[in-house]
């Protein structure tokens, strides 16, 4: 088995967190408003607007053994700057201007994302940071064309809408493969057991992100427990 063999196979079941939560079986039958599109895009833009500062503290803090990410890591920064703009985009062709979006505060579970991810990377191993890309690269493959499909079918919003989820839907497959390479370099199993754990935990953590954007019109019994 490979080292992103084993990642798949002993995160999948935490996988299946992010998979059943609620809000993604609403967008397939249509049952959400635009509300819930726009508390989706508002948290997807308090958390990847820390995308480039993780990796940027995750280089900062890697051993000399991992010093070979770096360039890889430099490469990811690249392409990812500018990504919370694309959210900021879609927001404000949902009528919601920059400067609102901006200011709004991200949800409670966002926040605990975000601090669990920065408290790995300085605290414990920071190529753990990894394990968060498997899962909100990973996820974006399997879901985004698709939820932006039927939700702008169900909202009859223009394309101008949808940037980030087509973008990452189309881009993550490329990242998919590259990422993989990645992880199979891997040579030390502290290293992948970080990897993992913090894939494991963020499925958990992302997908109380997604259940939060139904809170308002979700029934308590359809949402995931923090």
């Amino acid at each position: 088995m490979t080292s992103f063999e084993r990642l798949r196979a002993e995160t999948s079941a935490a996988q299946r967190y992010i998979l059943s939560a609620p809000i993604i079986e609403d967008v397939m039958t249509g049952r959400f408003d635009l509300e819930t599109y726009v508390r989706f895009l508002t948290n997807a833009y308090h958390h990847v607007r820390h995308t480039v500062p993780f990796m940027m503290a995750c280089g900062a803090r890697l051993p000399e053994r991992l010093r070979w990410l770096l360039p890889q890591l430099r490469d990811y920064i690249v392409e990812e700057i500018g990504h919370d703009q694309w959210i900021l985009d879609d927001l404000a062709a949902c009528g919601v201007p920059h400067a609102v979006s901006m200011a709004s505060t991200p949800d409670h579970s966002v926040e605990v994302m975000v601090a669990y991810v920065y408290d790995y990377i300085n605290r414990v191993n920071p190529v753990g940071f990894l394990g968060m890309v498997h899962v909100l690269e990973g996820t974006s493959t399997a879901l985004a064309t698709e939820t932006a499909r039927r939700a702008q079918l169900k909202l009859g919003l223009p394309d101008a809408a949808f940037t980030n989820l087509r973008s990452h839907g189309e881009l993550d497959q490329e990242h998919v493969l590259f990422f993989q390479h990645l992880i199979d370099r891997l040579d030390e199993q502290e290293d992948l057991d970080a990897v993992i754990h913090v894939a494991n935990q963020v499925y958990r953590l992302y997908g109380n992100v997604l259940g939060a954007a139904a809170t308002a019109t979700a029934p308590p019994e359809r949402m995931h427990a923090a």
